[in-house]
């Protein structure tokens, strides 16, 4: 008899990926992969174990598609097993869901509540659940919030000021990436044990783009806040902004909320600074000089917010690069942590060049950890499905 298995969906705004573990204490990795590009010249990734990866374009027109081509490749790996369950990553557990959660009819309404307070994820999350729960009905569907790790953040650290009825209606500091920090402090307990009890700021830098402070292993602060859009600038996210900024754009440009909200999320960050791409790795390969301004702010936000974490948890013993740009670009890297050594942070040129776990030789350590939010949500899925 074929071993369950245990199948991870994780849904953005133009991607899904997706990964197939056996139902057994060392969660073997059988197959994994990606949809990207949904409706834009979509392209399917697909790696099974021991095999190259193969990649190939594909009809997907929207996330309904991307996800029926997935769950094909799935079916055509069970081979007679069974999924036991479906673990998916939701963005916005709000302020109910701190813990993974069995994923029944009222939990998901609940989860639809959100959908305004992450509105490029959220509707593509539970989208996801309804249509596994549809393809594999005797599966549990588990969700595993990206708020969820910074839950017990200190109420100063969390709060806006604004009148405090806001703040019990749930408007207030949530936090995201948390799937993604778990990783990291899974991982750095084996490759850097001292600093799970440490003070320890970690970069997640990719398309989406946080820094978390974390001390001891619990998250303290957060850049990200009510939403996905606060901080870092991102890909196409603006990033910390004053407020006025948006009133005015309401009130005397007239735009409208909807048109605020598409250019806030969808035409604003390194798309909207340097006019040519969302992608680091076109941006790093240009000459134009708005592209290398986009990196430039990119760069000082980063260096802005570490400065601010370090402060706010009182020093700093090690800073952790993750996230498709923090584990693969040695250039931002090496920007970050430029004439930082007063801080204690001194970066190996040779190592970080080569994409070294360990590419710091000052007093804090500085690693590169390949984060794998997948395994995460793996972990969680098989631990409700086996109570």
């Amino acid at each position: 008899m074929p071993d369950d298995k245990i199948l991870t969906l994780n849904a953005g705004s133009s991607s899904i990926k997706f990964a197939l573990y056996s139902a057994n204490a060392k969660l073997d990795l059988e197959l994994h992969g990606q949809v990207e590009n949904i409706a834009n010249s979509a392209n399917l990734q697909v790696t099974r174990s021991g095999a190259e990866k193969t990649s190939e374009p594909i009809a997907a027109c929207d996330h309904a598609a991307a996800l029926r081509t997935i769950l094909e490749v799935v079916h055509s790996a069970l081979d007679g097993a069974s999924i036991l369950a479906v673990g998916h990553r939701i963005t916005h557990g709000g302020p109910r869901f701190a813990a993974p959660r069995i994923l029944d009819e009222a939990n998901i309404t609940t989860l639809k509540t959100y959908i305004p307070w992450a509105p490029l994820h959220q509707p593509y999350n539970i989208a996801t659940v309804e249509g596994a729960a549809g393809i594999f009905p005797d599966a549990i569907q588990v969700g595993c919030f990206d708020t969820g790790f910074h839950h017990d953040h200190p109420w100063h650290c969390d709060v806006y000021a604004l009148p405090r009825h806001y703040y019990d209606q749930g408007l207030r500091r949530y936090g995201f990436h948390g799937l993604s920090y778990e990783s990291v402090l899974s991982q750095l307990k084996t490759q850097a044990p001292d600093l799970t009890r440490g003070k320890l700021v970690v970069a997640h830098l990719g398309n989406g783009a946080s820094m978390c402070a974390i001390v001891a292993g619990r998250s303290v602060a957060s850049t990200m806040g009510f939403t996905a859009l606060d901080g870092l600038a991102m890909g196409t996210r603006c990033g910390a902004i004053d407020p006025g900024v948006l009133l005015y754009l309401l009130e005397t440009e007239g735009m409208s909320p909807e048109q605020l909200s598409h250019m806030l999320y969808r035409e604003s960050g390194l798309l909207g600074l340097s006019g040519l791409s969302s992608d680091m790795r076109i941006l790093e390969s240009s000459e134009i000089p708005e592209a290398r301004q986009a990196i430039d702010y990119f760069v000082h936000r980063i260096r802005t917010e570490l400065g601010a974490l370090a402060m706010t948890i009182g020093g700093l013993d090690g800073l952790v690069f993750c996230g498709g740009i923090g584990e693969n670009s040695s250039q931002i890297r090496a920007r970050v942590c430029h004439e930082l050594a007063w801080a204690g942070i001194n970066l190996d040129a040779r190592a970080n060049q080569k994409n070294e776990t360990r590419i710091g030789k000052g007093k804090v350590q500085v690693l590169v950890v390949r984060t794998d939010e997948e395994k995460i949500i793996a972990q969680s899925a098989l631990r409700l499905a086996r109570r």
